[in-house]
């Protein structure tokens, strides 16, 4: 677990020169990441060819997984590692841990929220297409702005 697969040539152009196939910097991942207020300020973004590698602690599991999507949506990059993206404990002074494996989608031509909520939780349950979209905020703005490529993260169903 740590390696995540992207679409390189989809995703939010963050305004970096070089053109469509350029890989940003890890300053401008860096402020794109921050620019979300996941409380990623500890995170620190390095860019190894087209990866991006997350390296710190994060609060909880949730924003382990919306680091990984709001970096890994961006044009030009194809994977990121977050083995070293880690996630902080409740417990005082304990050690932080590993995030477990989370379950992401990448959506395809054709796709809307519903269809993937029935994808990804059985036939009948496209009404929890809500969950996927506030489990994407904020970097999904409206349940229709999705595109193909994108991916997005797919909480479980308490």
């Amino acid at each position: 677990m740590g390696m995540f697969d992207f679409v390189k040539g989809v995703g939010k152009k963050l305004g970096f020169g070089g053109g469509d196939e350029a890989v940003p910097t890890a300053d401008t991942l860096k402020k794109e990441l921050d620019s979300h207020d996941l409380g990623t300020d500890n995170v620190e973004v390095v860019v190894k060819g087209d990866t991006a590698v997350l390296k710190g602690v994060v609060k909880d599991q949730s924003i382990f997984e919306k680091a990984v999507i709001a970096v890994g949506n961006t044009l030009g990059v194809s994977k990121v590692q977050a083995d070293e993206l880690q996630v902080a404990t409740p417990e005082a002074g304990a050690p932080a841990t590993p995030a477990k494996e989370p379950t992401f989608y990448t959506v395809k031509k054709g796709d809307n929220l519903w269809k993937i909520a029935e994808k990804s939780y059985g036939k009948g349950k496209g009404a929890k297409n809500n969950i996927i979209f506030e489990a994407n905020k904020p970097m999904l703005t409206h349940p229709d702005k999705i595109y193909p490529g994108q991916v997005l993260r797919i909480p479980d169903l308490d």
